[in-house]
Parts: structure tokens; sequence; C-alpha cells
């Protein structure tokens, strides 16, 4: 039976979604080992939409899962149907759509909550020992979701992110681009990628190494 790795998406596009290199490197590395791959995004409207040209708020509204399937090229679940049996792992690729879309990190720091069908999802994954891999911003989704089990995650060495990451009670540690943070009693493997970046030959490295680390969790 070959590894079955769920891919928690949150839109498409790193400023209101997924980030789309994050997310089809962490496809390809999976797909070149030979894992089976279930992508996912929760049923809800995005936060909101954003024009990757300018930068600048639009007056329209988006899907969550609509946008995530243009990443999964129309292969994607609705969370709401995925159960931690049906997975061996899960990983989240960043975009501030993760801290958006998934929770409200960017909205309300230490302060948010997180998607009830995230974080049940997250819950279950933990409670089996499951490993969780996190990118970028996505490991305060993950930080926050398991914040009672004190997780180690990295998002690079970005001095606010990380104060808001410890006011929750998750601990962290610095890594640069090309290094993972790895949290064997939580199960969870967290790469900066682009809150290090610059480029996508460099978020390629540490990707590479997350999902081979969490393949070989399984």
């Amino acid at each position: 039976m070959g590894k079955k790795v769920g891919v928690l998406l949150s839109g498409c596009g790193f400023l209101d979604g997924s980030e789309i290199h994050e997310a089809v490197l962490t496809l390809l590395y999976l797909d070149q080992r030979g894992a089976e791959i279930v992508c996912m995004a929760p049923d809800i409207p995005q936060a909101h939409v954003i024009n990757h040209i300018t930068q600048q708020e639009m007056k329209e509204s988006r899907n969550v899962l609509v946008e995530s399937a243009r990443i999964a090229r129309g292969a994607i679940k609705n969370i709401n149907d995925v159960k931690a049996d049906d997975i061996d792992a899960v990983i989240l690729p960043g975009g501030f759509g993760s801290a958006k879309n998934l929770c409200d990190f960017a909205f309300k720091g230490p302060g948010g909550t997180v998607n009830p069908d995230v974080k049940r999802l997250l819950d279950e994954m933990s409670a089996k020992g499951k490993p969780i891999g996190a990118l970028c911003i996505a490991p305060a989704v993950v930080g926050m979701a398991l914040k009672e089990n004190s997780p180690l995650v990295t998002i690079g060495s970005h001095d606010e992110t990380i104060g808001a990451l410890g006011a929750m009670g998750v601990k962290h540690c610095v890594c640069g681009v090309d290094e993972i943070a790895v949290d064997e009693k939580n199960r969870i493997v967290s790469a900066p990628a682009y809150m290090v970046g610059p480029g996508i030959k460099d978020i390629a490295k540490g990707i590479e190494k997350l999902v081979d680390k969490i393949l070989s969790m399984i």
C-alpha cells in the first residue's frame, strides 16, 4: 500500500489563498516519491480577494474550495469528507490564505480561532500520532489548533510572528530556508519557505526535506 498524504489548501494565490509554488512543490515531491495525494480545502468564502498585481483588495468574493481546485486540477475533497483514518499524514502549504481562511491568525493574532473543520482534522491527526507538515505561515494554523500540546514549529525568523506564537504557548525554532524544524513529540514538521525566501529554488530545498521527513515518519 502506498502512503496517503493529505495536502490542505486555502485558496489560490499567496496573498489570499495558498502559496502556489509551495503547494506545487509539495505535490511534486510527494508524487516523485510515490505517495498518493489527497488534496482538500474547506468549502467556505475567502476572507477577501486580493489583486496580485496591485496587492489591493478587490470587491468580489471567492470560495476557498473552488479556488483550491485550480491547484489540484479539480481532484479535491471538501475537508468535511476527510477523516484522519483516511490519510497517513497531512501537509499544509503556506500563503496568507492559511492564516486568513484556515484560521484568523492574520487578523487576530494569538486571540484568533481555527476553522472548526480544520481544527477537527488536525486534532484527529494529532490524537492518532499521524505526522503533520506545515510550510511558511501555515505552522501558525497548526500551532493555534494544537496549542494545548505546546508544539514546536518554525516560521523562519519573523520576530512579530514568533512573539504571537509564543503568546499562544507555541515554541519556536529559528530556521533557514533549507532547514526544517521537527517536533518529534507532537509529530509536527515545519519549514519556513517564503517566510524566508527569496525564490522558488531556495524554498524547494526545505520543502523537499519536509516531504522526506513526513514520509519517513509514516
